[in-house]
């Protein structure tokens, strides 16, 4: 949890700034339910990690991100 907002609440002020809309977002949490899950899906989160998570899985997935 951060001060002040959760996450989600960041990724809808990143989504509603058209300067910053574009912007590949990450989340590493220790949440894993289907219900985060979906929560995630649906703010337009581009890639998940849980942790505990592997050095190579962020590599991964930042690859992937930069590469699109």
């Amino acid at each position: 949890e951060m001060p002040h907002m959760d996450g989600f609440e960041l990724v809808a002020m990143l989504r509603d700034d058209p300067a910053l809309q574009d912007i590949p977002v990450i989340v590493i949490t220790s949440r894993s339910g289907d219900k985060h899950r979906q929560r995630i899906e649906q703010s337009g989160i581009q890639g998940f990690l849980g942790k505990p998570y592997q050095e190579a899985q962020l590599l991964g997935l930042l690859d992937k991100l930069l590469n699109n």
